[in-house]
């Protein structure tokens, strides 16, 4: 998150907003609390996962970006979890 350039309020002001744009395009029911630690998380996981293929996100609208497609996978996976 300090690579991206944002501080802590952004970063859960941006991953509840990526959480809920995944959580609306995956059509899951997830609430506010849900949306924003699946944005926060789901941008780690996409910053780790992109840092392996050699791709860097920046800024906020890079945050925005691995926010939406970590919690993407993350609710994909809680799916392929539960069956």
């Amino acid at each position: 998150m300090d690579d991206a350039g944002i501080g802590w309020i952004a970063a859960i002001i941006i991953g509840g907003l990526a959480g809920w744009i995944a959580s609306n395009f995956m059509k899951s029911d997830t609430g506010i609390f849900m949306n924003i630690v699946l944005g926060i998380v789901g941008a780690a996981v996409a910053s780790f996962l992109f840092g392996l293929l050699g791709v860097s996100f920046g800024g906020w609208l890079g945050y925005l970006i691995a926010g939406f497609i970590g919690a993407c996978i993350l609710i994909g996976a809680a799916r392929a979890i539960r069956g």
